[in-house]
């Protein structure tokens, strides 16, 4: 093989954006070979834009089996990820999937376990996963300059939506039909880098407000507390319904302390760690003599979407190491799951969460759900065949 020929499996807005990057060039050795969409209308606008080269098909396995491709890029609703991925590693494709891995952490599981059956190269679209300013925290983090993690503080509040945003679909942030609100939605990327840069928490507890300040059924304002095994705390705030809204990641440790906003990172650094400062200093009141550093950040080899495309194709050909493994999917997921499952039952969460309590609990907003999509019901029972 000596180029990735990909095929898309929905031609939304992400599937679109993918399609375009392809065929301008901007992906070296990979090639567009198909687009999948179960509406004519758009494939009809796919095949103006992108012309007669690429096949086109309205049934997913129907791409699959038509030797058109050997890789697959799933841009479908949440609730069809995990089926289709399975279904792309049974055709023999590698295969990259958009965020989220899937709603739930039952489906995930058996499509990372379907990965390490089939054993085909497995990425995730976590392009955040390139921004220079989290891959310099996470250098900084794993080479030790903030020390013992202590806390970390993320406030993500600018994701504002307007109602007409919610009443664009009637599928949109419905518990049948996306599977949550700004948790599943704006907020996968955040979840992932959290765990990216500081692990996976012990436990978390949470409060949701479910249409706190629009007309939905899901939330659109949630408060985390999060704790770790080495007694590090997280706090992690986001909603929909606030502007001015910020964007501030605060990574505290014995050593040290960055600080992401905007476009910028700060890093401060203890001369001495404060926890040899405490036990060894004479007065009450002193603190450690603290440096600012000006850390050089730099443009990784790989940025944004674009990269993880390149990156996945590297991996196809060259055997490269995936910079978002597919199977690391289900670890934002998992802490989003451990949110809603707090927020519903008052309790605090242990993580993993138990996917056996968190689906059956689902299933109860499902069934009191306002709107059930065609495309995407949650159950288990769904005919996929009738899909894509």
């Amino acid at each position: 093989m000596d180029k990735v020929i990909l095929g898309i499996i929905g031609y939304g807005n992400m599937g679109s954006d993918h399609a375009k990057r392809i065929t301008n060039g901007d992906i070296p050795r990979m090639k567009l070979g198909a687009i999948c969409d179960i509406d004519k209308a758009k494939l009809e606008k796919a095949k103006a834009v992108l012309g007669e080269d690429v096949a086109y098909f309205e049934n997913y396995k129907d791409m699959l089996a038509s030797g058109k491709i050997n890789a697959v890029l799933v841009a479908t609703p949440h609730y069809l990820h995990p089926e289709m991925v399975i279904d792309s590693f049974k055709a023999d494709m590698n295969v990259i999937c958009e965020k989220p891995a899937g709603v739930y952490t039952k489906q995930v599981n058996e499509m990372n376990e379907a990965a390490k059956k089939y054993g085909k190269v497995f990425s995730m679209m976590y392009n955040q996963r390139t921004n220079p300013l989290y891959v310099k925290a996470r250098e900084l983090i794993q080479q030790g300059e903030l020390g013992d993690l202590r806390r970390m503080v993320w406030i993500i509040t600018n994701w504002f939506r307007t109602q007409a945003y919610y009443d664009s679909g009637t599928w949109r942030s419905t518990w049948s039909g996306e599977g949550g609100g700004a948790l599943i939605n704006q907020n996968p990327h955040q979840l992932d880098l959290w765990q990216w840069l500081c692990g996976m928490p012990k436990t978390i507890r949470s409060t949701c407000y479910y249409g706190k300040w629009h007309d939905i059924e899901v939330e659109d304002d949630v408060t985390v507390f999060a704790e770790y095994e080495n007694g590090m705390t997280a706090t992690y705030i986001t909603s929909t319904g606030e502007a001015p809204g910020t964007n501030r990641l605060e990574i505290t440790g014995t050593k040290g302390k960055i600080v992401i906003e905007g476009d910028s990172m700060k890093f401060w650094q203890n001369r001495v760690d404060d926890v040899t400062y405490c036990k060894t200093a004479k007065g009450g009141f002193g603190t450690p003599e603290l440096w600012e550093i000006q850390v050089p950040v730099k443009k990784p080899a790989y940025l944004q979407h674009n990269g993880i495309l390149k990156n996945f194709t590297d991996a196809v050909l060259d055997g490269a190491e995936l910079i978002a493994p597919g199977e690391e999917g289900v670890l934002g997921l998992n802490i989003s799951n451990a949110i809603h499952m707090s927020s519903w039952t008052g309790e605090t969460v242990t993580l993993p969460v138990d996917p056996d309590k968190f689906y059956a609990l689902l299933q109860e907003k499902i069934a009191n759900s306002k709107v059930v999509k065609k495309e995407a019901k949650a159950v288990e029972s769904v005919d996929m065949s009738s899909t894509f």
